[in-house]
């Protein structure tokens, strides 16, 4: 257990020194913060940026405050997704490529260790700032549209949390399987793409995917309960969540042995 907190709080300096504890949660933040803002001074924005005809009128209703948080979930879904992938997608294959990993390992350090105490930093920083940004965007909401339940907003943040989760454990297998960061950012992303794509066109066959969990936390939000299958998508979504992370820990150890 000592080598394992040792290795965690490794990464979480590594992450300082970076400064991903700092600009990680600001980008999420800010993605929260303009979602209600941009909403609620649409009609201004388009009557100060388009050429109407003079004395013609038009009429955009403000949306409610549930809606505005489903779409702070979509700005997540694009922009928040693509930041966590660039910001992660070194997490081992960085360290391989520098050395750093060869270093650690000479010692008798474990695999799983190593390997557990990234995710775990990761998943931490994601649900973090994650939970920031929501927040923000939740306040703001509140202040400019209108009120939504705390509770009602922390029931769907955490079935969508789950989502992240799930796509930063793609990119730690991805990052622990290749070395080329690139290359683990474009795989990572067109799982992303792929598995929602492949969800909403064949839903019917697709109700345990784990892209499905940002359809149920947007089901919280506007209807208080989430879409049929919940349970099955919630359920195979973390033990694939588990059986990436047995993946990642077993092909590393793979590769480190066989160096």
């Amino acid at each position: 257990m000592r080598q394992w907190s040792i290795l965690f709080k490794k990464e979480w300096i590594e992450m300082t020194r970076n400064f991903k504890i700092l600009w990680i949660p600001l980008v999420f933040i800010l993605l929260g913060i303009m979602q209600p803002v941009t909403s609620y001074y649409l009609p201004e924005i388009i009557k100060a940026a388009g050429e109407l005809p003079e004395g013609s009128t038009f009429d955009i209703p403000v949306p409610s405050p549930q809606e505005v948080l489903v779409g702070t979930f979509g700005q997540y879904s694009q922009i928040g997704i693509l930041v966590l992938v660039l910001a992660f997608m070194g997490i081992v294959a960085a360290e391989k490529i520098s050395g750093v990993s060869d270093i650690i390992l000479v010692k008798p350090v474990s695999f799983a260790n190593y390997i557990t105490s990234k995710w775990l930093s990761i998943v931490l920083m994601t649900i973090g700032s994650f939970l920031l940004g929501i927040i923000a965007s939740w306040y703001y909401t509140g202040v400019l549209i209108g009120d939504i339940g705390f509770e009602e907003l922390m029931k769907g943040s955490l079935v969508y949390g789950t989502w992240l989760v799930f796509l930063v454990t793609v990119t730690l297998l991805l990052s622990s399987l290749f070395k080329s960061n690139l290359l683990v950012a474009l795989m990572s992303i067109l799982v992303a793409i792929g598995l929602s794509a492949i969800t909403s066109l064949l839903s019917k066959w697709m109700m345990w995917s784990p892209a499905r969990l940002s359809t149920h936390a947007s089901s919280l939000l506007l209807t208080g309960s989430p879409d049929k299958h919940f349970t099955l998508s919630l359920t195979v979504s973390i033990l694939l969540i588990l059986v990436l992370l047995v993946c990642a820990t077993y092909f590393f150890a793979k590769k480190e042995r066989a160096a």
